[in-house]
């Protein structure tokens, strides 16, 4: 009898570890870096929440250039790292190249769609959130011309602006002054020439500038502040990054996502499959707090509550870009 109680003992200590090896989580970050202020640190809160709630140390990579996609991401999977959030659509090629190798590994990105049943896809309607900072916006605007800087010009930052433009024309704005960074990945993190930009359309009468360009964005709520103008911010919280003078910020909760799927992994309740998080999912909103409460007005806030309750009701459909690539408004 003793030698058989050992025996088990002996299994369940081989078990354990096994089990513990299952559930260490990591997080990849998109060029920019996880302090962007913007899209990458809204997945780095949602990774140090989930660290804070449970105690469960994450593991975590920032990639410098595109070349080091691939070999990060096999490298967290030979570790046995489980599951591994990618942050930005960029990571698809490598996701694809190495999910199918670790069936048995969770896989999660952000803002792409990969078809194997170990990967979940978090996709966004931006548009959504996209139109309710559009309608504050236009509200907030004197001049009623409103600008938009975007970061790289790919469909998904279309879907940023023609949410936007959709929700600002709905407020009487008669103009949207649109403007990408550029098409590379470098136009994610280049805040001076979107200080420029800004200053451009500022010069062409817009006094609100909605910038969706990563650490781009940065640049854009400072060229506006100094030039006693509005911005709007985008993914995080960045009412803060110049306390009155940010009329809003566009949430896209990368944080949740983030920290759902870490959940998920530890609870052993993680699926594939794609999520498509819109305002009726919690994905997306508008900011509110201390910094831009005087900003927004009783009557700018029942508008855009009323937009919110409208958009998800089904009462108002707001266009996506990407499904015919284009926008009517």
């Amino acid at each position: 009898m003793k030698r058989i109680v050992l025996g088990l003992l002996a299994a369940t200590a081989m078990v354990l570890p096994a089990f513990a090896a299952d559930v260490q989580p990591a997080i990849l970050y998109d060029l920019g870096g996880k302090f962007d202020k913007s899209f990458n640190e809204a997945a780095y809160h949602g990774a140090e929440k989930f660290k804070t709630e449970t105690g469960v140390a994450y593991v975590e990579f920032e990639v410098s250039n595109a070349s080091q996609r691939e070999q990060a991401l096999r490298r967290f999977a030979e570790d046995g790292r489980n599951p591994i959030v990618m942050a930005g659509f960029a990571w698809e090629d490598a996701l694809k190249a190495v999910a199918k190798d670790y069936p048995d590994l969770n896989f999660a990105i952000i803002d792409d769609a990969v078809d194997l049943p170990n990967v979940r896809s978090l996709v966004f309607k931006e548009n959504e959130g996209s139109y309710l900072v559009g309608i504050l916006a236009a509200m907030a605007s004197k001049s009623k011309k409103v600008g938009f800087v975007g970061g790289m010009d790919i469909p998904l930052i279309r879907k940023f602006e023609c949410g936007y433009v959709g929700g600002a024309k709905s407020a009487g704005a008669t103009d949207v002054i649109q403007n990408m960074t550029g098409d590379t990945p470098a136009a994610w993190n280049d805040p001076a020439k979107g200080g420029e930009i800004a200053k451009t359309q500022i010069d062409q009468g817009a006094d609100v500038v909605y910038a969706a360009a990563g650490g781009t964005g940065v640049g854009v709520l400072q060229a506006a502040a100094d030039a006693g103008k509005l911005g709007v911010g985008v993914d995080s919280n960045q009412n803060g990054l110049q306390p009155g003078k940010v009329l809003t910020s566009m949430l896209k909760r990368v944080d949740v996502a983030v920290y759902n799927a870490f959940t998920d992994g530890k609870n052993g309740t993680f699926k594939g499959g794609v999520q498509n998080l819109g305002l009726k999912e919690g994905g997306v909103d508008y900011a509110m707090d201390d910094n831009n409460k005087a900003l927004v007005t009783d009557e700018m806030k029942a508008a855009v509550e009323k937009a919110k309750a409208d958009i998800i009701s089904g009462k108002v459909q707001v266009h996506d870009y990407t499904t015919d690539n284009a926008c009517p408004y």
